[in-house]
């Protein structure tokens, strides 16, 4: 069920019967030359609306531009500051709250968001207005991920790349080469990249020409298409297991 498709009459009937909503984010940033702004995006509505296909829950409208601020220096990003992030995600989550809703799965698929989503989670659930968790797609099927690739890479990477190629039309395959050679194979043993258990990089531009990492020629739709069922599985599972909690469950313990 998705919200932006149904009249107020039906939605009426759904909050009266149901209490969890999904609601997908993403970003609008660079992902190197061969895929589009709309990744992150695409692959959180991808997911959160067929998740709600196949559980009846309802899927909000998708969270396009997030915190991103860290690939500005690639033409066309987006992004807005941490505190607007937060702050806007908590007026949606209110939204659905006031509408009876107290139980939610923050969809998301880009690592920036992540901090700012958990935050949000944790001072709506110690105010008792909602439980809310951070879902974040690749980390509910790692062994896959691993399986499937040897150069996986954090962002722009043949995963993301896989996925795009499963799901859309947008995947300018003849520069996938370019992509691996011009970018960072392998983060984790880039010289410059951490040192002594730290980061020592803030932007993608500090590491990766283009800005992204991995080998993305490594990417099929037929591999995209694994990983979509499979987060997809993951992500049902975790929205039985949440609508199936009792409301005393949810709320935060009490002093010891």
């Amino acid at each position: 069920m998705y919200l932006a498709d149904e009249a107020w009459p039906d939605l009426e009937a759904y909050f009266e019967s149901e209490s969890l909503a999904l609601v997908p984010l993403g970003s609008t940033e660079q992902h190197g030359p061969h895929l589009p702004e709309s990744t992150d995006h695409v692959i959180a509505e991808e997911l959160a609306r067929e998740a709600a296909a196949r559980t009846g829950y309802l899927c909000t409208p998708t969270v396009n531009v997030g915190i991103s601020r860290h690939h500005r220096q690639f033409p066309g990003t987006m992004w807005v500051s941490p505190d607007t992030f937060r702050d806007y995600v908590r007026e949606i989550t209110r939204n659905l709250t006031y509408h009876g809703i107290d139980r939610v799965v923050y969809v998301n698929a880009h690592g920036g968001n992540v901090d700012a989503l958990r935050e949000v989670a944790k001072d709506l659930h110690a105010a008792e207005e909602c439980y809310a968790l951070e879902w974040m797609w690749d980390e509910s099927i790692p062994d896959l991920v691993s399986e499937l690739f040897e150069h996986n890479g954090p962002h722009g990477g043949p995963k993301e790349t896989a996925m795009l190629r499963y799901l859309t039309d947008l995947v300018h395959a003849d520069r996938l080469a370019d992509a691996r050679d011009g970018g960072v194979r392998d983060i984790w043993n880039e010289e410059g990249t951490y040192r002594n258990g730290a980061a020592t990089f803030f932007d993608a531009r500090d590491n990766s020409d283009n800005g992204v990492f991995g080998d993305q020629t490594d990417a099929t739709a037929e591999k995209g298409e694994r990983l979509f069922e499979a987060a997809t599985e993951q992500l049902c599972e975790l929205c039985e297991w949440l609508a199936a909690r009792d409301e005393a469950e949810l709320l935060p313990a009490d002093p010891v």
